[in-house]
């Protein structure tokens, strides 16, 4: 038998995805509660709706590491469009609440969790851009092709794994046999291999040496 907190976002989220009216009241009926149960778990309604976006954002960017970074940028881009496709209300919320010069903490996750990617394949040596200005480019292009196949009466997902290759390539490459690294990726795949092991360097020291890797790598 679920509790109240989880017939809450239940409620919550039947209602966003319904298009109904989200009213304290409504939630509440649905929830088979009373207020004081819903601010006694979520402060307020605004904070159950925040609540409920987050959850459901954070169940399409967790994706299991596969060994294979390159695959696993591409597993999180398709499951994103997915997400954006099934749940539209949801992701109209998670990417509707854009405030001037104020970064979202709900969609915050996406950010980080490509930036580890990203992180990952520096350390083998692919990437070609640092992996903050990676991950901006990469959701961005996700976010920007999920919504305009939203608007699609058919959605072209041959449309989004073109424009997926695209972006991939821009930010990464595949080293072949023979061809030297530049000092950029070379730079960029010392930064990840420091920042995950930095042995014996003092926190002086490695803000030193990212500052320099840094500038390397432009």
């Amino acid at each position: 038998m679920q509790n109240a907190r989880d017939r809450l976002l239940l409620a919550a989220a039947e209602l966003l995805e319904g298009g109904g009216a989200v009213s304290t009241r409504a939630v509440c009926e649905r929830a088979g509660v009373q207020a004081p149960t819903l601010y006694h778990h979520f402060g307020s309604k605004q904070g159950l709706i925040d609540a409920v976006v987050n959850h459901g954002f954070t169940q399409y960017t967790a994706v299991e590491s596969s060994g294979d970074p390159l695959e696993d940028l591409r597993t999180g881009w398709d499951r994103h469009v997915r997400f954006g496709l099934e749940h539209p209300t949801f992701y109209g919320l998670l990417y509707g609440r854009a405030e001037p010069g104020k970064p979202c903490a709900v969609t915050a996750p996406a950010h980080d969790a490509l930036r580890e990617r990203f992180t990952e394949a520096a350390a083998r040596g692919l990437l070609k851009v640092p992996a903050d200005d990676a991950a901006e480019q990469l959701l961005a292009a996700n976010v920007g092709i999920t919504l305009t196949l939203i608007a699609q009466p058919e959605p072209d997902f041959g449309l989004s794994g073109r424009l997926r290759e695209t972006v991939l390539a821009g930010v990464l490459h595949t080293p072949s046999a023979g061809t030297p690294a530049t000092r950029a990726s070379t730079a960029l795949t010392l930064r990840a291999l420091a920042s995950d092991d930095p042995g014996d360097l003092t926190p002086g020291e490695r803000a030193l040496l990212g500052e320099l890797l840094d500038r390397l790598a432009r």
